[in-house]
Protein backbone atom coordinates (compact mmCIF):
# COMPACT_ATOMS: atom_id res chain seq x y z
CA UNK A 1 0.00 0.00 0.00
CA UNK A 2 1.29 3.12 -0.65
CA UNK A 3 2.30 5.91 1.38
CA UNK A 4 -0.09 8.48 2.45
CA UNK A 5 0.89 12.42 1.70
CA UNK A 6 1.03 12.65 5.86
CA UNK A 7 3.19 9.85 5.78
CA UNK A 8 5.51 10.70 3.35
CA UNK A 9 6.25 14.34 4.40
CA UNK A 10 6.85 12.79 7.77
CA UNK A 11 9.72 10.72 6.53
CA UNK A 12 10.50 13.61 4.17
CA UNK A 13 10.81 15.94 7.07
CA UNK A 14 12.72 13.37 8.87
CA UNK A 15 15.54 12.92 6.45
CA UNK A 16 15.84 16.38 6.53
CA UNK A 17 17.02 16.69 10.34
CA UNK A 18 13.49 18.00 11.72
CA UNK A 19 12.59 18.05 15.08
CA UNK A 20 10.28 14.91 14.97
CA UNK A 21 13.41 12.80 13.41
CA UNK A 22 14.38 11.09 16.91
CA UNK A 23 10.58 9.53 17.32
CA UNK A 24 10.31 8.63 13.64
CA UNK A 25 13.53 6.90 13.19
CA UNK A 26 13.20 5.25 16.30
CA UNK A 27 9.13 4.33 15.49
CA UNK A 28 10.24 2.97 12.23
CA UNK A 29 13.79 0.98 13.40
CA UNK A 30 11.29 -0.65 15.37
CA UNK A 31 8.80 -1.84 12.81
CA UNK A 32 11.26 -3.26 10.37
CA UNK A 33 13.18 -4.57 12.95
CA UNK A 34 11.97 -8.70 12.26
CA UNK A 35 13.18 -8.21 8.15
CA UNK A 36 15.88 -5.62 8.52
CA UNK A 37 18.78 -8.42 7.75
CA UNK A 38 16.99 -10.00 5.36
CA UNK A 39 16.43 -6.62 3.50
CA UNK A 40 20.01 -5.73 4.30
CA UNK A 41 21.33 -8.78 2.46
CA UNK A 42 19.01 -8.91 -0.21
CA UNK A 43 19.10 -4.41 -1.64
CA UNK A 44 23.00 -4.61 -1.00
CA UNK A 45 23.61 -7.80 -2.93
CA UNK A 46 25.54 -9.08 0.08
CA UNK A 47 28.18 -6.37 -0.04
CA UNK A 48 27.17 -4.64 3.01
CA UNK A 49 29.51 -7.59 4.36
CA UNK A 50 32.75 -6.32 2.72
CA UNK A 51 32.09 -2.94 4.06
CA UNK A 52 31.43 -3.68 7.74
CA UNK A 53 35.15 -6.35 7.14
CA UNK A 54 36.59 -2.86 5.69
CA UNK A 55 35.10 -0.83 8.83
CA UNK A 56 36.84 -2.78 11.52
CA UNK A 57 40.26 -3.70 9.82
CA UNK A 58 39.97 0.30 10.45
CA UNK A 59 38.65 0.13 14.35
CA UNK A 60 42.88 -0.94 15.00
CA UNK A 61 41.49 -3.45 17.46
CA UNK A 62 44.64 -5.48 17.19
CA UNK A 63 46.09 -2.54 20.05
CA UNK A 64 44.18 -3.70 22.87
CA UNK A 65 41.89 -6.85 21.88
CA UNK A 66 40.83 -7.23 25.93
CA UNK A 67 39.00 -3.55 25.54
CA UNK A 68 35.87 -2.28 25.32
CA UNK A 69 34.22 -1.27 22.51
CA UNK A 70 30.83 0.62 21.23
CA UNK A 71 29.32 -0.57 18.37
CA UNK A 72 26.71 2.33 18.14
CA UNK A 73 23.34 2.37 16.45
CA UNK A 74 23.61 -0.69 16.08
CA UNK A 75 20.83 -2.34 15.14
CA UNK A 76 20.66 -6.10 14.89
CA UNK A 77 24.15 -6.16 15.94
CA UNK A 78 25.69 -7.46 12.82
CA UNK A 79 29.33 -4.98 13.83
CA UNK A 80 29.19 -6.30 17.00
CA UNK A 81 29.31 -9.84 16.16
CA UNK A 82 32.01 -9.65 13.48
CA UNK A 83 33.91 -7.85 16.20
CA UNK A 84 33.75 -10.83 18.85
CA UNK A 85 33.85 -13.03 16.04
CA UNK A 86 37.74 -12.32 15.07
CA UNK A 87 40.62 -14.44 16.05
CA UNK A 88 42.24 -12.79 19.09
CA UNK A 89 40.05 -10.30 20.13
CA UNK A 90 39.10 -11.36 24.10
CA UNK A 91 37.14 -7.85 24.84
CA UNK A 92 33.79 -7.09 25.10
CA UNK A 93 31.41 -5.07 23.03
CA UNK A 94 28.61 -2.59 24.32
CA UNK A 95 25.73 -2.79 21.72
CA UNK A 96 24.00 0.56 21.99
CA UNK A 97 20.83 1.24 19.71
CA UNK A 98 17.72 3.54 20.93
CA UNK A 99 15.29 1.06 19.34
CA UNK A 100 14.84 -2.21 21.57
CA UNK A 101 13.10 -4.13 18.69
CA UNK A 102 16.07 -4.10 16.69
CA UNK A 103 18.64 -5.11 19.63
CA UNK A 104 16.55 -8.11 19.82
CA UNK A 105 16.26 -9.51 16.60
CA UNK A 106 19.93 -9.43 16.64
CA UNK A 107 20.36 -11.04 20.14
CA UNK A 108 20.48 -14.29 18.89
CA UNK A 109 23.54 -13.98 16.71
CA UNK A 110 25.48 -13.39 19.81
CA UNK A 111 27.61 -15.39 22.30
CA UNK A 112 26.71 -14.95 25.70
CA UNK A 113 28.89 -12.53 27.69
CA UNK A 114 30.62 -11.34 24.66
CA UNK A 115 28.58 -8.04 24.25
CA UNK A 116 25.80 -6.34 26.25
CA UNK A 117 23.41 -5.27 24.14
CA UNK A 118 21.96 -1.29 25.76
CA UNK A 119 18.92 0.76 24.71
CA UNK A 120 20.56 3.98 24.59
CA UNK A 121 20.38 7.12 22.69
CA UNK A 122 23.84 7.85 20.76
CA UNK A 123 23.94 11.77 22.36
CA UNK A 124 23.84 10.43 25.81
CA UNK A 125 25.87 7.18 26.00
CA UNK A 126 25.72 5.22 29.13
CA UNK A 127 29.32 5.10 29.96
CA UNK A 128 32.18 6.65 31.37
CA UNK A 129 34.57 9.43 30.12
CA UNK A 130 37.94 7.46 28.28
CA UNK A 131 36.48 4.19 29.15
CA UNK A 132 36.72 2.77 25.24
CA UNK A 133 39.18 1.04 23.73
CA UNK A 134 37.40 2.06 20.12
CA UNK A 135 33.86 2.84 18.50
CA UNK A 136 32.50 2.04 15.71
CA UNK A 137 29.10 3.08 13.70
CA UNK A 138 27.79 1.26 10.91
CA UNK A 139 24.86 3.11 8.69
CA UNK A 140 23.51 4.63 11.61
CA UNK A 141 24.78 7.96 11.85
CA UNK A 142 23.20 9.74 9.68
CA UNK A 143 20.09 8.89 11.77
CA UNK A 144 20.80 10.87 14.57
CA UNK A 145 19.04 13.71 15.82
CA UNK A 146 22.44 15.61 16.38
CA UNK A 147 25.89 14.96 14.38
CA UNK A 148 27.77 17.22 16.22
CA UNK A 149 26.93 16.02 19.12
CA UNK A 150 27.05 12.48 18.50
CA UNK A 151 30.85 13.41 17.61
CA UNK A 152 31.38 14.53 20.85
CA UNK A 153 29.89 12.55 22.97
CA UNK A 154 31.96 9.09 21.14
CA UNK A 155 35.07 11.16 21.77
CA UNK A 156 34.55 11.95 25.87
CA UNK A 157 33.66 7.95 25.69
CA UNK A 158 37.20 7.16 24.11
CA UNK A 159 40.13 6.35 26.00
CA UNK A 160 43.47 8.29 24.21
CA UNK A 161 44.38 7.79 20.81
CA UNK A 162 41.35 5.44 20.17
CA UNK A 163 39.44 5.41 17.17
CA UNK A 164 36.13 6.12 16.42
CA UNK A 165 35.23 4.26 12.50
CA UNK A 166 32.15 5.52 10.59
CA UNK A 167 30.42 3.94 7.79
CA UNK A 168 28.21 4.90 6.00
CA UNK A 169 26.64 5.64 2.52
CA UNK A 170 27.50 8.41 0.19
CA UNK A 171 26.47 9.55 -3.26
CA UNK A 172 29.18 8.60 -6.30
CA UNK A 173 31.33 11.07 -8.06
CA UNK A 174 31.75 9.47 -11.48
CA UNK A 175 28.43 10.73 -13.18
CA UNK A 176 27.27 7.18 -14.94
CA UNK A 177 27.86 5.27 -11.87
CA UNK A 178 26.06 8.12 -10.01
CA UNK A 179 22.90 8.00 -12.38
CA UNK A 180 22.46 3.70 -11.59
CA UNK A 181 22.80 4.70 -8.13
CA UNK A 182 19.98 7.06 -8.49
CA UNK A 183 17.64 4.96 -10.18
CA UNK A 184 18.26 1.82 -7.68
CA UNK A 185 17.90 3.86 -4.53
CA UNK A 186 15.60 5.90 -5.42
CA UNK A 187 13.38 3.96 -7.13
CA UNK A 188 14.16 -0.23 -6.74
CA UNK A 189 15.05 -0.04 -3.27
CA UNK A 190 11.81 1.97 -2.19
CA UNK A 191 9.47 -0.29 -3.80
CA UNK A 192 10.97 -3.71 -2.70
CA UNK A 193 12.13 -2.29 0.73
CA UNK A 194 7.84 -1.43 1.04
CA UNK A 195 6.56 -4.33 0.16
CA UNK A 196 8.99 -7.04 2.00
CA UNK A 197 9.46 -4.88 5.38
CA UNK A 198 5.29 -4.15 4.86
CA UNK A 199 6.78 -0.22 5.96
CA UNK A 200 5.44 2.16 3.57
CA UNK A 201 7.81 5.21 4.18
CA UNK A 202 11.08 3.39 5.46
CA UNK A 203 12.89 2.73 2.47
CA UNK A 204 11.92 6.22 1.10
CA UNK A 205 13.87 8.08 4.23
CA UNK A 206 16.50 5.88 3.37
CA UNK A 207 17.63 7.20 0.03
CA UNK A 208 16.67 11.16 1.31
CA UNK A 209 18.50 10.30 4.84
CA UNK A 210 21.54 9.75 2.71
CA UNK A 211 20.93 12.76 0.23
CA UNK A 212 20.78 14.97 3.46
CA UNK A 213 23.66 13.39 4.69
CA UNK A 214 27.29 15.31 4.61
CA UNK A 215 29.32 14.10 1.75
CA UNK A 216 32.69 12.86 2.20
CA UNK A 217 35.08 15.87 2.80
CA UNK A 218 32.19 17.67 4.99
CA UNK A 219 31.74 14.80 7.41
CA UNK A 220 35.76 14.85 7.92
CA UNK A 221 35.42 18.01 8.36
CA UNK A 222 33.09 18.42 10.96
CA UNK A 223 35.03 15.52 12.91
CA UNK A 224 37.78 17.47 13.13
CA UNK A 225 36.04 20.77 14.38
CA UNK A 226 34.64 18.29 17.55
CA UNK A 227 38.11 17.37 18.17
CA UNK A 228 38.83 13.89 16.28
CA UNK A 229 42.42 13.80 15.05
CA UNK A 230 43.98 12.58 11.82
CA UNK A 231 41.00 12.18 10.34
CA UNK A 232 41.08 10.00 7.07
CA UNK A 233 38.18 8.68 4.66
CA UNK A 234 38.19 6.12 1.90
CA UNK A 235 35.38 5.37 -0.80
CA UNK A 236 34.15 2.50 -1.10
CA UNK A 237 32.56 0.06 -4.35
CA UNK A 238 33.09 3.23 -6.36
CA UNK A 239 31.45 5.81 -3.68
CA UNK A 240 27.83 4.18 -3.15
CA UNK A 241 29.66 4.19 0.79
CA UNK A 242 32.47 5.71 2.92
CA UNK A 243 34.53 4.66 5.73
CA UNK A 244 35.65 7.52 8.10
CA UNK A 245 38.32 7.28 11.33
CA UNK A 246 39.37 9.33 13.78
CA UNK A 247 41.08 9.36 16.63
CA UNK A 248 41.26 10.64 20.33
CA UNK A 249 44.61 13.09 21.37
CA UNK A 250 46.91 11.07 22.89
CA UNK A 251 46.41 13.79 25.46
CA UNK A 252 43.18 12.95 26.30
CA UNK A 253 42.04 16.54 24.91
CA UNK A 254 38.67 16.95 23.48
Amino acid sequence: MPATDLEAREASAAAAGAAGKRAYVRRMFSDIAPRYDLLNRVLSMGVDRYWRRVAIARLAWERNPSGTFLDLCAGTLDVAAALIGQREFTGRVIGADFAEPMLRAGSAKLPRGEISPVVADALSLPVADASLAGAIVAFGIRNVADLDACLREVLRALQPSARFVILEFSTPRRSLVRAVYHAYFHHVLPFIGGLVSGHRTAYTYLPDSVKNFPETTVLAERMRAAGYADVQWRELTFGIAAVHVGTKKADGRW
